[in-house]
Formats: C-alpha cells, structure tokens, sequence
C-alpha cells in the first residue's frame, strides 16, 4: 500500500508505524474513529464483565523466571497451525461483523493475515459473503459457524467453505444462549448482525452434530468454546482437529474463570492430540508467551484486531501484528529461550498482580484503561 490509498479508513504502513510505535497507541486511534456504541461493544462483556477481568487477571497472575548466558544472539518467533507454519503463533479471532470497524471489514483483515502470515478465522456473522474473503490471495482461512439452519444448510456452508478454498472449518460451541451484555443495553444499541432467524439451531446444537460433522466431511474441524477438561476430551473423542480455549473474550457466561486459568487442564486433558488455541485478554507478546509456555500451540487476538482494522485497516492489522512480533522476540530474548517451543512451564511462577492488574487494553501502568 502506499499513501494515495488511504481512502475508507486505509492507512499506509508507512504512517502507521510512525504514528504507532506501541499497541496503545493503536487502540488510542481506533477509540478516536469508532462510534461510541460500537467501542462499548468492543469493550464490554457480559452483566457485571466479572469473566472479561479475569481474562486479564490470568495473565498478570503468572510472572516469568527468566534464564541467562544462553547466546541469544538469534530468536525465532515463528509457529505452526495445522500444518501451516506461521510468521507468530497468532491468529486472527473470528469477530462478529468486521465491517463495524472498517468498511472492507472481513477483507482488509484477511489481507493484513495473508501478507503477515497468520491464520484469519472468518465468523458467519457478519454481511461480506465467504466468496468475497476468499478472494484473497493467500494465507489461512478458517470459516467459523453459528449454526442458523438445518443440516441441509450445513451442508451448503460447508461445501462453499471447501469449494472456495478454506483450510479449516470452526464451530462456535459456547453460545447456545445469546448473553446480556449491558453495555449494548444501556446504550440502546441494537447490533443489526444479530437480527438474523435460525438461532434456535444454535441452542440445538449437540455432540451428535459433532459426530456427524466429522463423518460426513472431509476438512480439519475446530471446535471453539471450551472450558473443560471434561468438554475437551470429548471434543478429541469426537475426532476434533484443534480445541480452542475460549469464554467469547468474556462476553458469554459471566463469572467464569480466566481463559488462561483453564488451559492447563485442557492441555492436560488434550495431551498432544490435537493443535490447542487460546484466547481471551491477550493482549501483548508476554501474553503469549505465558500461553505458549502453558501449553497452547497458537493464540487468538480479537479485540486488538478490531483496534487495527479501525485504526487503518489492513496496515493498522499488520502493524498491531509487527508490533506484537517484536514484543515476543525481546520476551523470548530476555527469557533465554531461542523458540516458542523451549518454553514451559519452568519458565512462570504465580505472583501478585502489578500495577494495572485486569486492563483489558495494552497500556503501561498508570496511564488508565481497564474496563471502564
């Protein structure tokens, strides 16, 4: 890109990396062009937002016991995702409607992923057809689901997914029930993606759609929800290619635990069957580091996505992407490790939360954020 195409919220990379030179810095621009009841939306959680802190917490939880005189001269931060080897083990959260933050929302997103080289999951809310995100030349493309129809319909939106080129297939699990979230309800904001028929598929959905899916389909499956180590070994039973740790970035069911406070057991429950993913409050390279040591192969940004596409679209993705990345190589530096891979759980220990402990967003401590 260059600076005559800037046109629809664009932004060339050029100015974005003069203009952010930290991933607060992007979100400061993406909440200046975002409508407010759009920002609450990105912000907020659901009820008393008690599972959206303790994504956060989580993370500040763990404090690092780094290792010394390793030669670190050269770090790796790269990955790999079903197969596919990444630039960061990273990918991009399937978001509700990306075109709320960016007119080419679905498009721009998986451009920055194609150019940067991580995975783009794709959600079924959302106006811009699959076709049109498949028309993107290159990168990893996941289709993710909410069921809205019979299994007729899920046969037509598997097939378009197959035919169109997608590398994998995720179903939403945890979202039998549509949540309060009252930030959209004090505001009167009436999420027009949402007002769709066929959300009783959804509630309807069962292990035995699962099984089916698996016999009838012939694509990597991913099942996006789990919180259990009971949920997870069931997920390997019914032959799921990845299981994605999730609780919908705190916007579901309130009062649940951490999304990093339940990796661990479903590691545990996993044991190298399947590719693990998890996301919910990441929000800087040590984040992922914490994750990967705790045993997830890759890990999901949402809400830092959204930042960056309202931020400059597909530059403002690809630098929040270049940012992180160089976050991870001096965590990685700095811990003594040469790889993501080296990393274990030898490398954390609990501690108290710091200074600015549960913020929801990436900024130093007393300068502000957290779930206001």
């Amino acid at each position: 890109m260059n600076d005559t195409n800037t046109t629809q919220g664009e932004e060339s990379i050029e100015t974005l990396r003069e203009a952010c030179q930290t991933l607060h810095e992007v979100v400061d621009r993406a909440r200046a062009r975002l409508d407010r009841n759009v920002w609450d939306y990105l912000r907020g959680g659901t009820e008393s937002e008690t599972t959206l802190r303790r994504n956060r917490l989580a993370f500040d939880r763990w404090a690092f016991r780094p290792r010394v005189l390793n030669d670190m001269r050269e770090v790796d931060t790269g990955g790999t995702f079903l197969g596919h080897r990444l630039r960061l083990p990273v990918l991009l959260c399937p978001i509700g409607s990306l075109e709320s933050f960016h007119p080419d929302g679905p498009r721009a997103a998986m451009r920055a992923a194609a150019e940067f080289g991580v995975p783009l999951f794709l959600s079924s809310v959302g106006t811009v057809p699959l076709e049109d995100v498949a028309t993107v030349e290159g990168g990893v493309k996941v289709f993710c689901l909410y069921k809205r129809g019979d299994d007729d319909w899920l046969d037509g939106v598997v097939a378009r997914a197959v035919d169109h080129g997608y590398d994998a297939f995720a179903i939403t699990v945890d979202s039998a029930w549509y949540s309060r979230r009252e930030r959209d309800l004090a505001n009167r904001f009436v999420k027009p993606w949402r007002q769709v028929p066929g959300m009783e598929f959804q509630k309807a959905l069962n292990w035995a759609d699962i099984a089916r899916f698996k016999k009838t389909y012939d694509i990597p499956l991913i099942l996006k929800g789990i919180a259990t180590a009971e949920d997870a070994r069931l997920a390997i039973e019914h032959g799921a290619d990845a299981v994605f740790v999730s609780n919908h970035g705190g916007r579901q069911l309130d009062h649940g635990l951490g999304a990093l406070d339940v990796l661990p057991e479903v590691v545990d429950a996993v044991r190298g069957r399947a590719t693990v993913v998890v996301d919910g409050g990441v929000v800087r390279g040590t984040d992922i580091a914490k994750a990967r040591a705790l045993g997830a192969d890759v890990v999901g940004i949402g809400r830092l996505l959204c930042c960056g596409l309202a931020a400059g679209g597909t530059a403002g993705v690809v630098r929040v992407l270049e940012l992180l990345e160089e976050e991870c190589r001096i965590d990685l530096g700095l811990l003594g490790v040469h790889r993501f891979d080296q990393l274990d759980g030898r490398y954390l220990a609990r501690a108290e939360p710091g200074d600015g402990a549960g913020n929801v967003e990436p900024v130093p401590a007393g300068r502000g954020g957290g779930a206001r």
